[in-house]
């Protein structure tokens, strides 16, 4: 009895080290769900907020005079006919074309406004970054249902001397106020086309590829 206790003991000892071992190598990082490469289903994303740069359609039913195609400046304001300094960054078209509601209220009666957003560059929290050892760095907008294969094709790929799998993704996790970080497996993805190394990504995230030793 007391060496099958002794045993049993041992076993449990050994994988603990095991699994200490593991997330020690792993720098305590996690594994994300792989993504298909084909969604089945498309689901909308979260709802756009206007960033600096953005091009911008601002319509005013029956006014013509009054609408405008418009960039969003670095400040984050724009300016429209009888609008000047307008705050947009951080809102979404229909809270922009809210406030110009009320802003082109004081001249004509119950203006009827929309806005359009034509070409988008997004705020960093809805933009995807990519560093490190890829053909071209960069940080590109996120649309819904994005996958790492899709950041990485807009990327060039991974560049020669690419450590791919050693790659890790960090995001902002809204609930715990932390960053938290998830290894991939870029080169076992791209090259090896590996479906389980693809990860579907979120608004803000970064993806950092070292290089390889050798």
């Amino acid at each position: 009895m007391r060496v099958g206790l002794g045993i049993r003991a041992l076993s449990v000892a050994f994988m603990a080290a095991t699994t200490l071992s593991a997330c020690a190598s792993s720098g305590g990082r996690t594994e994300l769900p792989p993504a298909s490469f084909v969604a089945t289903q498309e689901q909308p994303g979260e709802e756009y907020v206007i960033g600096p740069l953005d091009q911008l359609q601002v319509f005013v039913w029956r006014n013509p005079e009054l609408s405008s195609d418009v960039q969003v400046r670095p400040d984050g304001r724009i300016t429209t006919p009888l609008i000047s300094d307008m705050p947009a960054v951080g809102k979404t078209p229909a809270m922009l074309a809210d406030d110009l509601k009320i802003a082109l209220g004081e001249y004509i009666k119950d203006p009827i406004v929309s806005v359009i957003v034509k070409n988008f560059s997004g705020t960093f929290s809805q933009q995807v970054r990519i560093v490190g050892a890829t053909e071209k760095p960069a940080s590109i907008p996120y649309r819904a249902n994005m996958t790492v294969l899709d950041a990485m094709i807009a990327v060039g790929g991974l560049s020669q001397y690419a450590a791919g799998n050693k790659a890790r993704l960090v995001r902002y996790d809204r609930g715990t106020g932390k960053q938290v970080e998830y290894n991939l497996k870029l080169s076992s993805l791209l090259k090896s086309g590996d479906s389980r190394a693809n990860v579907r990504l979120a608004p803000g995230d970064v993806i950092i590829i070292p290089e390889s030793m050798f």
